[in-house]
C-alpha cells in the first residue's frame, strides 16, 4: 500500500520507516525544509536507537522518501496519516491542535474525487475527545464525504524503544466504524495481525480517550511510587522492596514503578494536562489525574531541595556535577525533563554546574545555555564537590566509584535514580543519599 505520512517529527518519523519496513511505499511530508534536507542527506533529526540504520536500509530499497511536496506525496496514496505536534497551549494546558487541522485542510484540498476514489485520513498525532469530528468537518467544506474517512489510531511509542513498540506492540488501536477504512487499516497492520497482535477497534472517540487513559494511569502509578518513596524516607522502609513487593500482583504489574525525580518528555505531562481540561469541559472530575499533575511538578522541585539538604543545607559557591539531562535514557527529548527544574533552582541558590548526558547536551544547551557542559561524564566529576544522577543512562551504572571518589573534591553522591547500592557506597567512603529509604538505613541492604 502506499501511505503518507504528514509530519517528521518523533511519532511520523518513527511511524512511516516501520510503515516502510512493513513493506508499504512511504512518503513523508514536512513543511521544515532543513528537515527534509537532513533526511535526504542520510542523517537523522531525533535520537532514538535503531533509527539510522532502519531509515537507510528502507531508502536504499525504495520504500521511503522525504519531500516538502504534499501534493505529490498524496499522488496514488491509500492512506494519509497526520502525525503532527500537539503542545500544551501557554498558560492553559490545552492541546494546540492548530496544526492538526491546518495539516487536514491541505489534505482535503489534495484528495481525489473520482468515482471509485478513496482515501483514509488517520490521525495519529495525540489529540483530545472530538478533534476526528472536526478534522471531519473541515475537510468536509472541501471535499464529498464519500471520499474519504477519518480514522484515529493512536500512538503508544517509548522513546528509546519506539521501533520495537511500533513493530511488536501490545495492541492497537483503530477508531473507525467504517468498512472500508478497517479494510484498508487492517491491510496497513497485516504484518502484526499475522503475529496475532491484538487490533482493537472501537469508535473514533473511544479510540482518542484511550491514549489519553493509557498515558494519565502510567503518569498515576510514577507519582504513585514517588509518594511511596517519601513515605519510605519517614517510617525508614526500602521503596525498591516495597515497588516489587506491589509489583509481583499481576493486578499492579511491575512497568513504572521506579522511584525517581519525576515523569517528564513528550507525552505524560501534556497529555495529562490535556485530559484534565477536556474534563473541565464536560464538566466532570478527574481528581486523581489533577493530582497527579500537581504532585509531579511538586516533586521536581523538592529533588533540588532534596540536593541542597544533602550537601549541609547551603550549597552556594559548591561546584555541583549533573550527570544526566534528558528526561529518560536513550533519547535526547529535553521536553519538561526534571534537569529543567532542578537545575535552575541549584544555580539561584548559588551553585555551579558542570553537566553531562550521553545524547542531549545539544538540546539542553538550548534550555540551559548558562551552565558548563564536558564531553565527558570524568570531566564532569573532576573538583566537583557532588555528583547527582538526574538520568539513569547506562554508561553511569558501570563507573570506577575509586576514580569517581578520587576526582571528587567532597566524595558526595545524590542517586535520584537508585542506580547504586548504598551499602557498597558507604563502604567505598562516599556519602551517598537515593530515592525512597531513610537517610542511615537500619538494614544496610540498600
Amino acid at each position: 500500500m502506499k501511505v503518507t505520512m504528514v509530519g517528521t517529527g518523533y511519532v511520523g518519523l518513527v511511524s512511516g520507516v516501520c510503515f516502510a519496513d512493513f513493506g508499504h511505499e512511504v512518503v513523508c511530508v514536512d513543511k521544515d525544509p532543513a528537515k527534509i534536507d537532513t533526511l535526504n542527506a542520510g542523517g537523522v533529526p531525533i535520537y532514538e536507537p535503531g533509527l539510522e540504520d532502519l531509515i537507510a536500509k528502507n531508502v536504499k530499497a525504495g520504500r521511503l522518501s522525504f519531500t516538502t511536496d504534499l501534493k505529490t506525496a498524496m499522488q496514488g496514496t491509500d492512506a494519509v496519516f497526520i502525525a503532527v505536534g500537539t503542545p500544551s497551549r501557554r498558560g492553559d494546558g490545552y492541546a494546540d491542535l492548530s496544526y492538526v487541522y491546518a495539516a487536514a485542510e491541505e489534505i482535503a484540498g489534495l484528495i481525489p474525487t473520482g468515482d471509485n476514489s478513496f482515501t483514509v485520513v488517520v490521525n495519529k498525532s495525540t489529540v483530545p475527545v472530538g478533534t476526528g469530528d472536526e478534522v471531519e468537518r473541515i475537510m468536509a467544506e472541501h471535499v464529498s464525504r464519500a471520499a474519504f474517512e477519518v480514522v484515529s489510531n493512536p500512538e503508544f511509542l517509548r522513546e528509546g524503544a519506539a521501533i520495537d513498540d511500533f513493530k511488536r506492540p501490545d495492541r492497537v488501536v483503530v477508531g473507525t466504524k467504517d468498512s472500508r477504512a478497517e479494510a484498508v487499516m487492517r491491510e496497513l497492520y497485516r504484518p502484526l495481525y499475522l503475529n496475532e497482535t491484538p487490533i482493537v477497534f472501537t469508535e473514533r472517540r473511544t479510540s482518542e480517550l484511550i491514549k489519553y487513559a493509557a498515558n494519565a494511569f502510567l503518569a498515576t502509578k510514577i507519582t504513585f511510587i514517588n509518594e511511596m518513596a517519601d513515605l519510605c524516607e519517614a517510617v525508614g522502609a526500602n521503596v525498591q522492596e516495597v515497588a516489587r513487593g506491589i509489583g509481583l500482583d499481576k493486578r499492579i504489574g511491575n512497568k513504572f514503578l521506579h522511584a525517581g525525580p519525576g515523569y517528564g518528555g513528550s507525552c505524560f505531562p501534556k497529555d495529562t494536562l490535556a485530559l484534565a481540561r477536556t474534563a473541565e469541559e464536560a464538566n466532570v472530575s478527574l481528581s486523581i489525574v489533577s493530582s497527579v499533575i500537581d504532585a509531579n511538578e511538586a516533586r521536581k522541585r523538592r529533588m533540588a531541595n532534596k540536593i541542597v539538604a544533602a550537601l549541609g543545607g547551603d550549597v552556594h559557591g559548591l561546584r555541583i556535577c549533573i550527570l544526566g539531562l534528558a528526561f529518560k535514557p536513550n533519547t535526547d527529548d529535553m521536553r519538561d525533563a526534571p534537569s529543567l527544574t532542578i537545575i535552575p533552582r541549584l544555580v539561584d541558590k548559588g551553585a555551579e554546574i558542570v553537566a553531562y548526558d550521553p545524547e542531549a547536551m545539544e538540546e539542553a544547551k538550548k534550555h540551559l545555555p548558562d551552565i558548563a557542559y564536558t564531553d565527558c561524564p570524568y570531566a564532569a566529576i573532576d573538583g566537583a564537590d557532588a555528583v547527582v544522577i538526574v538520568t539513569e543512562w547506562d554508561e553511569f551504572r558501570a563507573f570506577d566509584m575509586r576514580r569517581v571518589k578520587e576526582l571528587l573534591n567532597a566524595p558526595n553522591v545524590i542517586d535520584l535514580r537508585n542506580i547504586y547500592r548504598g551499602k557498597q557506597m558507604r563502604a567505598l567512603g562516599f556519602s551517598y543519599t537515593n530515592i525512597g529509604y531513610p537517610a542511615v538505613p537500619a538494614n544496610e541492604s540498600a
